[in-house]
């Protein structure tokens, strides 16, 4: 959605009051963004952070407003973004979601650069759906499916429950089944994975006991078919463990080393499919796995 949404959505600056066009940003200063939403800010902060994501060389402050769900809220909001513009000398980029006409109205009336994700493609789907939109306010974070909530929430439970090879008894309800050396990644992909697609995801954590043993754990081997490991660089790996335990044998270069090492040649010798977290945002290792294995979401 967020691809979709680069190249499509407009921005749209009002007028200022004084004739003259703020000043424009350069490389080297930070320009003010506001994600803004009548609920959470999660949507307007997914969109406008993947539009910044494509301007490698510039710098934002970045503020998120939730709970813009009123006029009164609005008009307090505008007057701080053009509190900002005035001190600044820029217009801040103002991303929005907001559902109700006259609060998304009102705040367009500020001296920002105002991108209205809602209302660009909102009608456009009216149009094709024939249909009017209900334009109800937290639609699309709100609990509008119980079965969906539901099914977010026990997929959370099981990778709790299943976190760090506790309950192996459990991995035959697994979707996927992480795998890997200590710090990889694997705990916060399996609750990303259960929080947002409902996965039952398990890890399980291969220790230097295992991997001096060269083969899978016992408790791996009748659910082969749900395994996926996770490797690292192994520089990666020990600045990530020297932040936990600083100075220890665990966090030595030379162990890091030797741990990816083996892990690697475990998976290429047992055909187990694995990816690298090295440069991946839990997000993207997420949408590798899934799509690796042809993974539906369950909710």
């Amino acid at each position: 959605m967020a691809n979709e949404a680069t190249g499509t959505v407009s921005g749209r600056a009002c007028e200022q009051s004084d004739g003259q066009a703020m000043a424009t940003n350069d490389a080297k200063s930070a320009r003010d963004v506001f994600f803004v939403s009548d609920r959470t800010g999660i949507t307007s902060e997914t969109l406008g952070h993947s539009l910044l994501s494509q301007f490698e060389d510039l710098e934002f402050r970045r503020f998120t407003r939730p709970f813009v769900d009123s006029i009164e809220k609005a008009l307090v909001l505008a007057e701080e973004i053009d509190r900002v513009a005035e001190e600044t000398g820029m217009r801040p980029i103002v991303f929005s979601t907001l559902v109700t006409d006259a609060v998304r109205d009102t705040l367009a009336g500020s001296r920002g650069i105002f991108f209205d994700f809602f209302g660009e493609f909102i009608a456009p789907l009216e149009d094709e759906l024939n249909a009017h939109s209900t334009h109800k306010v937290g639609r699309s974070h709100g609990m509008t499916d119980q079965n969906q909530y539901n099914t977010r929430i026990d997929a959370v439970n099981f990778a709790m429950t299943s976190d760090d090879g506790t309950n192996p008894q459990t991995y035959s309800q697994a979707d996927i089944v992480l795998i890997g050396v200590s710090r990889s990644g694997k705990t916060p992909t399996c609750v990303y994975l259960a929080l947002h697609y409902g996965m039952y995801a398990a890890n399980y954590p291969l220790t230097a006991e295992d991997l001096n043993a060269g083969a899978l754990p016992q408790a791996l081997h009748e659910h082969r078919d749900r395994l996926f490991g996770l490797t690292i660089d192994p520089r990666r790996l020990q600045a990530i463990r020297s932040r936990r335990r600083p100075g220890s044998p665990y966090a030595s270069p030379r162990q890091c080393e030797r741990e990816v090492r083996q892990v690697e040649a475990l998976y290429r010798r047992e055909n187990i499919p694995n990816l690298s977290t090295t440069s991946m945002s839990i997000e993207e290792i997420a949408a590798t796995i899934l799509h690796e294995r042809h993974l539906q979401r369950r909710a």
